[in-house]
């Protein structure tokens, strides 16, 4: 690896920890926001890990966590991190359909983009909010399942998946359903969301709402049903900011 690529990488993930782990008021209403969900006790998977943010929130209300990541910096920190906590679980993998092994494309400079998969880095690339990133380097990452996580820990009382357009993927590895999750939404490219609300749909009964960016805040009062969701999000401009769809279960199929 010559000079250039490690500062590279040391840019994209200072870039990430100052976003993630810098804003003191943001880590409270994260924390305030997340309540609803969590309590001391419970577990959480936090699939697509990165710097471990989100499993920094899980861990200051008192949740057991699983983190799940795949790229090699990126663990190098959350095992710096947490690597010692006897709440956190670290697994170096991404999660998908099924067990195997997959290529995982990475824009050094900005980490928070990495992913598994063709097609939504095809869509994406064409977006002007995404015009500057480049996937130019790629590793082989190993992929385990929800359904092998839950084996191995237990049922989540809350999930969050943040994988860069494999959430379908992710949920296609889910057989039962869970009662809180959350996953990431991007309207440049809205097949990723609109299918992760049909599996969850045909896992259970579930309810939805939905958060811009890293608000921590819902943008509706009420919590709607799938197709009321997949036609919000359908709705939405491909230029309009990315958040996170919310799900609640009401009962299991």
């Amino acid at each position: 690896m010559g000079g250039l690529d490690v500062l590279l990488r040391f840019y994209g993930l200072a870039r990430s920890a100052l976003i993630y782990h810098g804003n003191p008021l943001k880590r409270r209403r994260a924390r305030a926001f997340y309540r609803q969900f969590v309590r001391p006790g419970d577990l959480c998977f936090d699939i697509g890990a990165h710097l471990g943010d989100r499993t920094g929130h899980f861990l200051a209300l008192g949740a057991r966590v699983v983190a799940v990541e795949p790229q090699p910096g990126a663990l190098a920190v959350l095992r710096g991190l947490y690597g010692r906590n006897p709440r956190v679980a670290i697994i170096a993998a991404a999660a998908g359909a099924a067990p195997g092994e997959a290529e995982l494309r990475v824009d050094p400079t900005n980490p928070t983009v990495a992913s598994l998969s063709p097609e939504w880095r095809a869509l994406i690339s064409r977006s002007p909010r995404f015009s500057g990133i480049r996937w130019r380097e790629s590793c082989r990452v190993a992929v385990t399942t929800l359904d092998a996580i839950i084996a191995a820990h237990g049922v989540p009382a809350f999930c969050k998946i943040d994988v860069e357009g494999f959430e379908a993927e992710v949920l296609m590895g889910l057989t039962q359903p869970i009662p809180a999750l959350s996953f990431e939404y991007i309207p440049a490219a809205p097949a990723a969301a609109a299918t992760a609300l049909e599996r969850l749909a045909a896992l259970g009964v579930y309810r939805f709402n939905r958060s811009l960016g890293e608000s921590m805040r819902f943008v509706g009062s009420d919590w709607r049903r799938a197709e009321a969701m997949a036609k919000e999000l359908a709705g939405l401009a491909a230029d309009a900011g990315s958040g996170d769809v919310y799900a609640r279960l009401v009962t299991a199929r």
